[in-house]
């Protein structure tokens, strides 16, 4: 292929577009899915905080003077939520950009991945989860079930935005 040619094709762009587009709404669809799960399934003891609320009241001390009032603590940990899951469903769909049809197992890797790599790994090194060994094993199959939920969602989501967005 001559590089004028290669200069001159426009198809990378609208792909990249898509895929972004379509994974990042796939990924707020997915952490709205997981939220609403996470009311009904404990995936913490009632006094546990989270991760989310650890690190914003380490940042709003250091900030404010104080930490995050209690009232305000389910949107506090929302607006971590949300920002990481439509990152994360943009990612995805950048993987999946040349892929526009359906795969629900893809989806569940997505959330089974995400789960590992954050509640079995990295929040425990950072301190900010108890080690996997001493949560219950209910606990932790409710956060993997939301998860698997969030992979899921965000699959069918970016599936449909996708093919949406390239028969326009």
């Amino acid at each position: 292929m001559k590089l004028t040619a290669f200069l001159n094709k426009d198809t990378y762009t609208p792909d990249t577009q898509r895929a972004l587009i379509s994974g990042f709404l796939g990924g707020l669809a997915g952490t709205a899915v997981k939220s609403i799960v996470e009311r009904y399934l404990p995936v913490r003891k009632v006094e546990q905080r989270s991760a989310q609320i650890k690190i914003l009241d380490d940042l709003s001390t250091k900030i404010t003077g104080g930490p995050i009032s209690v009232q305000n603590e389910a949107l506090a940990e929302q607006l971590v939520n949300f920002p990481v899951g439509a990152t994360l469903g943009a990612a995805y769909g950048y993987g999946k950009k040349d892929r526009d049809h359906l795969k629900i197992t893809d989806g569940v890797i997505l959330g089974g991945t995400t789960w590992f790599t954050t509640h079995e790994t990295s929040l425990p090194l950072l301190g900010l989860e108890g080690n996997p060994k001493d949560i219950p094993i209910k606990t932790q199959a409710n956060e993997l079930f939301a998860h698997v939920l969030f992979g899921v969602t965000t699959e069918l989501v970016r599936s449909f935005v996708s093919k949406k967005l390239k028969n326009r």
